[in-house]
């Protein structure tokens, strides 16, 4: 049996779209004599539709693509992922589907059993979970499908009391198939890989598994859609953050046909987080995961160009390096503001920066716009010295002129505040903080800088001074970031532990944390909370992300 996985980029509520990629893809299948063909979940509308769900229009036009997609659906099987009603008047209206199409008619239907409701997913505010588990017949054979989520739970998982491969396995299936939209992390593409693996050999069938790619504002789809043999292992894996449209043969036993196989003995427990934060690590996919988040969040809502307020520091140059790649130099500007705090170098280094990338930039110094803003608030400061006031008012007002030229020319405001600063609230509301899209949100300082060094890689595109010199906001004479944070090397490890591994301060003072740092950084994190409850979206690249995934409360007590 030939089949086919269609590994595809979907536009959430483009029904147009996203049915003409589907349709074209089920031709292109038949045209190579392909059986059958698999596609993620949720294909039809997109992942995840959210409160989309909740209009009655949006279910209508869903199943109407599948009726559409039914029609091509007559020489070969097409398995979908899309939202359907249930009929009960029980339970939640709808539910997380996968539907077999064939002969031009819908010849079976599947329902989503485990329905996440951690981190960025919320499936439960609008599913209801399958109580039924029946395979899908197909050319004689017996399928097992399920939907993402389905495979994780191994049976002993005390998040979910039902297995449904278990309870599918008692109708002897000869394969499983599995419709996915499974979200990027650093770490996840591994995961997969051991989940997969862990299904291959406990019920000791193939799997074909079959992941959506893309971004959706913050959140990136990878790909890496993964077929293995019923011995574990690897037959194939579809490239990572670009779309797929490749087939297997599969023998109809656990083997498939012409398959290079390869063992898979490295791969872990996805659950392992590292116990220290490694700054460096998968810092290339890391990178590609930007590249696409840029891309995609730039073409899906019909932006075409960036504006990024650059500084001479590392952040603002990472960022305008990855946009200039990820939307073309052309489709970028930088903004550089210099005030009378600014550095020689800085300004020099931000301009090199530009010309080594061949974006154009413009020089709008702020130093005679801060002396009016002192003059008419003279009155009211009261010859009171100087302090966070006027390093903020200097903030804003760069975010009031990066934000005019976007007005103006119609940019989109790229973000540059990392991990480390959105963490113990290093940034200025309505100044630095401004942007539509985050783009180093999730990452902290450390893993910056080795970003930048993966940037250069081949050769200087970051000038090295950039990445060498300490870190400074310049908001005053001499500033360095360490005169208001710790050094990084001591900070993001601390903040590691506290956000993506959710440790306590006992735990990590007794990790040989110094413990009065340990209680100011962690009240530091609690109390910006208001900070980043207002700041634009990130694009998610680590397992615990601000925004979405990381949900506390702004008034919150605890560690204060």
């Amino acid at each position: 049996m030939k089949i086919f996985l269609a590994q595809q980029n979907y536009h959430i509520g483009n029904f147009e779209a996203n049915t003409a990629k589907i349709i074209d893809a089920v031709n292109q299948a038949k045209e190579q004599g392909g059986d059958l063909i698999v596609f993620p979940e949720l294909a039809v509308c997109g992942y995840p539709p959210r409160d989309f769900l909740e209009f009655g229009d949006f279910i209508d036009q869903s199943l109407a693509a599948v009726e559409k997609i039914s029609e091509v659906a007559d020489t070969i099987g097409v398995l979908i992922g899309t939202p359907t009603r249930n009929p009960r008047p029980e339970g939640k209206n709808l539910f997380n589907s996968a539907c077999l199409l064939y002969k031009k008619k819908v010849q079976g239907m599947v329902h989503k059993t485990l329905l996440p409701n951690y981190d960025i997913f919320d499936e439960y505010r609008y599913f209801e979970p399958a109580s039924e588990w029946n395979v899908l017949s197909f050319r004689g054979k017996k399928l097992a499908v399920t939907i993402c989520e389905d495979i994780w739970n191994l049976g002993d998982d005390p998040m979910y009391r039902i297995c449904p491969m278990d309870k599918l396995m008692r109708h002897a299936p000869d394969i499983m198939i599995n419709l996915s939209a499974s979200p990027f992390d650093y770490l996840h593409a591994d995961g997969r890989k051991w989940i997969v693996q862990q299904n291959v050999l406990r019920y000791r069938l193939p799997m074909v598994y079959c992941n959506a790619v893309g971004a959706q504002t913050e959140i990136v789809f990878d790909g890496g859609s993964l077929v293995m043999a019923a011995d574990g292992s690897l037959v194939t894996e579809k490239p990572y953050f670009s779309e797929s449209l490749q087939a297997v043969i599969w023998n109809g036993d656990g083997t498939f046909e012409d398959a290079g196989q390869k063992s898979l003995s490295g791969i872990t427990d996805p659950s392992l987080l590292p116990a220290t934060l490694q700054p460096g690590l998968n810092i290339g996919k890391i990178h590609q995961a930007l590249l696409l988040g840029i891309r995609d969040y730039f073409g899906k809502m019909g932006f075409t160009k960036a504006i990024v307020a650059s500084s001479g520091g590392i952040d603002s140059a990472v960022v305008l390096a990855v946009a200039c790649e990820a939307l073309g130099p052309q489709n970028v500007t930088a903004l550089l503001l210099p005030s009378q705090f600014s550095t020689d170098h800085s300004v020099n280094d931000a301009v090199q920066l530009s010309v080594n990338l061949g974006n154009q930039y413009h020089i709008i110094p702020i130093k005679n716009v801060f002396a009016a803003y002192e003059d008419a608030l003279k009155p009211s400061f009261k010859d009171l010295p100087f302090n966070v006031a006027e390093e903020n008012l200097q903030s804003r007002i760069r975010g009031a002129m990066v934000m005019a030229l976007a007005n103006k020319f119609g940019y989109i405001l790229l973000n540059t505040s990392n991990k480390s600063e959105l963490a113990t609230g290093y940034g200025t509301l309505y100044g630095d903080m401004a942007g539509g899209l985050g783009v180093l949100g999730d990452l902290y300082k450390l893993q910056v800088f080795e970003l930048a060094k993966y940037i250069n890689r081949n050769c200087e595109i970051i000038p090295q001074n950039i990445i060498t010199k300490p870190p400074s906001a310049e908001l005053r004479p001499g500033q360095k970031d360490s005169d208001s944070l710790p050094e990084y090397d001591a900070l993001d490890p601390l903040l590691y532990q506290y956000i993506e591994r959710r440790q306590g301060p006992k735990e990590i003072i007794a990790m040989g944390h110094n413990p009065t740092l340990v209680s100011r950084i962690l009240r530091l994190v609690n109390s910006n909370e208001y900070k980043r409850s207002q700041f634009c979206p990130i694009v998610r690249v680590s397992p615990k992300a601000f925004g979405i995934g990381r949900r506390v409360p702004i008034v919150g007590k605890y560690l204060t």
